[in-house]
């Protein structure tokens, strides 16, 4: 029997507005968990959900514009990879499901992975409308939420890199899927980087769903696993989920279920973590638990699970 370990990140600490961290929360009480166990291709695994990491405050104003909450964010990160290393060591054999909350939380997931498994290799798909991959010293707003792949990749400042245990993924080994809000100086630093990047554009088409099998195939034939971050606003905002800053012309789901499967049958994958829910007065929560549901289906249902 296979294990599935849950848990909640709740922390909107990255940026200047709060919300993301009442994302589990509300996932949850919409009955995400529920909905997970009822999906027949996770049958037969067990769901253990190990609860949300503390975190008071989730989410606290600061107008610093180089990185907001540093300090917070550099506490907290620890305390995302001992929780996420602490249910691995119940089960070595689970896989993690990332409950967000902002995408600071796969920083923190991603160095409880590396305590976990020491000796393991892994790979990051990086599913996001954004890049992530500023740094205090290239960000036009001081949101440290869209530094986070910078991070883990060992990019950024001292202590932002050192609270997630940076690096824990190399860059030859990490893929941006669905990024297309990049800042210029962003952009100039992935294209440069061996990061591979697949567009919402390319993923539609065969061609550029083939690309991603051939990427997941070789570094999955070189890591231990991947994990997959996938903030929910890669998925076009017409799709209407709750998520903290939808974006035009991105994903379909149907075109991120795909994606998702393509990279799951070539490789192991170790997590899956969806974020950047956000409760919204005029959104149906209920679309977003149905949407995550399927996400997490194709990641880490059958034959995936270890």
């Amino acid at each position: 029997m296979s294990t599935i370990a849950i848990v909640g990140s709740p922390t909107a600490l990255g940026g200047h507005f709060a919300g993301m961290d009442r994302g589990p929360a509300a996932l949850r009480a919409n009955g995400l968990i529920d909905r997970l166990r009822a999906v027949p291709a996770l049958a037969g695994a067990t769901l253990v959900d190990h609860g949300d990491v503390p975190n008071d405050p989730g989410w606290a104003p600061d107008g610093d514009p180089r990185a907001k909450n540093r300090d917070l964010i550099a506490a907290y990160l620890p305390r995302v990879r001992d929780r996420v290393a602490d249910a691995l060591a119940v089960a070595p054999d689970a896989q993690l499901l990332i409950l967000g909350g902002d995408c600071t939380s796969h920083s923190g997931t991603m160095a409880g992975l590396a305590k976990a498994n020491p000796r393991a290799r892994f790979g990051i798909a990086w599913f996001d409308a954004h890049g992530d991959f500023n740094t205090p010293d290239t960000t036009h707003s001081g949101n440290v939420w869209g530094m986070p792949f910078a991070m883990l990749l060992g990019r950024g400042e001292p202590d932002l890199v050192g609270a997630c245990d940076g690096p824990t993924a190399r860059e030859e080994d990490a893929a941006l899927l669905g990024g297309q809000v990049l800042d210029e100086t962003e952009s100039r630093m992935l294209a440069a980087s061996p990061v591979a990047q697949f567009g919402a554009g390319m993923l539609a088409t065969e061609a550029g769903m083939a690309a991603l099998a051939g990427w997941a195939r070789v570094v999955g034939a070189r890591c231990d696993g991947i994990y997959i971050a996938f903030d929910l606003d890669a998925i076009d905002e017409s799709e209407g989920l709750s998520v903290a800053m939808p974006e035009p012309e991105g994903l379909s789901l149907a075109t991120s279920v795909r994606a998702i499967e393509t990279i799951a049958a070539a490789a192991r994958i170790v997590g899956f973590g969806p974020t950047a829910t956000m409760p919204r007065d005029n959104l149906d929560l209920r679309v977003t638990v149905d949407a995550v549901t399927r996400l997490t289906e194709a990641a880490l249902g059958a034959p995936n699970r270890t």
